[in-house]
């Protein structure tokens, strides 16, 4: 890597190989939902991931998160909202971006389409395609916050045996 005037690597810390990630297939209430599961991979800091465990490859988010998705067909994230604006850019497959109080708007992004969902507005994303595919999700902040779920996707993660806790972290129920 390249070395800055001091002679230290000014890379040091900032190289994720995707084949080093780490992915965690529970980092938010929803994935235990049959249609909403799916693997979190966290590249440049922590995001808005629900899961303590899942670290990022690259800690220093200087107000730029960003994780991958990977999902099998027809699997995504349900409605949800942050309070910064969330990217989101297909890299394979065909994506569906959902937005709205009810999910009632939908766009198609094929591979390198690039959308950007305003702060507040609830949103969700599915693979619309017939194979695995990965999905790029960008969050700004160095602390991103918290996602703010629908009532009934907490429901239902809580008839499925996951919960938040009162610092947003998911947790088993039983």
């Amino acid at each position: 890597m390249a070395d800055d005037k001091s002679g230290a690597c000014v890379l040091d810390g900032r190289l994720a190989h995707f084949s080093d990630l780490t992915k965690s297939p529970q980092a938010f209430v929803d994935t235990r939902l049959p249609e909403h599961a799916r693997d979190i991979y966290n590249v440049i800091g922590p995001g808005v991931s629900e899961d303590p465990a899942l670290l990022p490859s690259i800690a220093d988010a200087q107000d730029f998160n960003l994780t991958y998705v990977g999902a099998e067909p027809g699997k995504g994230a349900a409605l949800h909202d942050h309070p910064t604006v969330e990217v989101f850019v297909a890299m394979s497959g065909r994506w569906a971006v959902i937005w709205g109080a009810n999910g009632e708007n939908e766009v198609t992004l094929e591979p390198f389409d690039v959308v950007s969902v305003p702060p507040g507005v609830m949103r969700g994303f599915r693979n619309d395609g017939d194979t695995h595919a990965i999905l790029m999700a960008i969050v700004g902040g160095s602390n991103s916050g918290k996602v703010t779920w629908s009532k009934s996707v907490l429901e239902r993660a809580r008839a499925s045996g996951l919960d938040l806790d009162d610092d947003g972290n998911i947790v088993e129920t039983g």
